[in-house]
């Protein structure tokens, strides 16, 4: 068995160029604005500076703008609340990412939950979690979500399929789980407390690493057949998955680098074009 290579960056690059004729049409229709993502990044950060720049890049090679906010590392909760008050109110502004993670003195929580829903392009507000997981209309966490439209694509089946999610994360893990199983998949949520983890991956037809732990899941705890997703991305090109002997194990996995990361960031961009639409009435 030859694994099928779920390749999110040819997916990404084929969505940027439905999404450039969708600004396209919002510029015709608003007499030339564009949709706008704002960026908060607090502190200097090396890695989140260049996550924010790649979000940046990928704004403007669909024809959007984005704002760029970057806040000293000592910023308190009230100052970036009050930011966050600011772009909420800005009409001008269709999205709104705070890049994680912020400074140890900041309530991250209570400044993702500040973020209004309709701006909420990143999925990360509990309001949205809560809406996505009973059926409603929100826009889904970028990552898991991206995951999902990955899934959709390649036509990998999930209803009835049994799916194993490492990582209870609020913004990955959990929402991931709780997409599949809108999608009508058995799932199981494993993380660091479970007990006899390659039993239970073994049991699993669709396995999604989320644990952020290079290569924490070994490849012989993985079934014939099973489909590999690695939401996972660590210093030498490495995800949270042992993937080199699934390409023969596998029926379908996402490779590291070039299959999740290029989607969750073309799904924030996705998000932020839907929510230029939706402003226009």
């Amino acid at each position: 068995m030859t694994a099928r290579i779920l390749d999110g960056k040819a997916l990404a690059a084929s969505w940027e160029e439905q999404l450039a004729k969708r600004v396209a049409v919002i510029k015709e229709k608003s007499a030339g604005k564009t949709p706008i993502l704002a960026t908060i990044l607090v502190g200097d950060d090396p890695a989140s500076a260049t996550y924010v720049k790649m979000k940046g890049n990928a704004c403007r090679r669909v024809g959007m703008d984005s704002l760029a906010v970057e806040m000293p590392a000592s910023t308190t909760t009230e100052q970036l609340l009050a930011k966050i008050d600011e772009l909420n109110s800005d009409p001008n502004v269709h999205g709104i990412l705070l890049q994680h993670p912020v400074p140890e003195q900041i309530d991250e929580r209570a400044c993702f939950d500040a973020i209004s829903l309709e701006k909420d392009v990143d999925g990360v507000t509990c309001l949205g979690f809560g809406r996505m997981a009973m059926g409603e209309e929100a826009y889904g966490c970028a990552t898991p979500k991206g995951i999902m439209r990955i899934l959709e694509h390649y036509e990998i089946p999930l209803e009835g399929q049994h799916a194993v999610v490492v990582g209870r994360s609020p913004i990955l893990g959990k929402p991931m789980a709780m997409m599949l199983l809108q999608a009508n998949a058995t799932v199981t949520i494993c993380h660091s407390r479970t007990r006899n983890l390659p039993e239970l991956i073994k049991q699993a037809d669709i396995v999604v690493g989320a644990v952020g732990k290079p290569e924490f899941i070994k490849a012989e705890w993985i079934k014939e057949g099973a489909v590999v997703v690695d939401a996972g991305y660590h210093p030498g090109g490495v995800g949270d998955i042992e993937l080199a002997p699934l390409h023969d194990k596998a029926s379908a996995l996402t490779p590291v680098p070039g299959g999740v990361g290029p989607m969750t960031i073309n799904t924030l961009i996705f998000q932020t074009v839907t929510s230029g639409e939706k402003s226009l009435g």
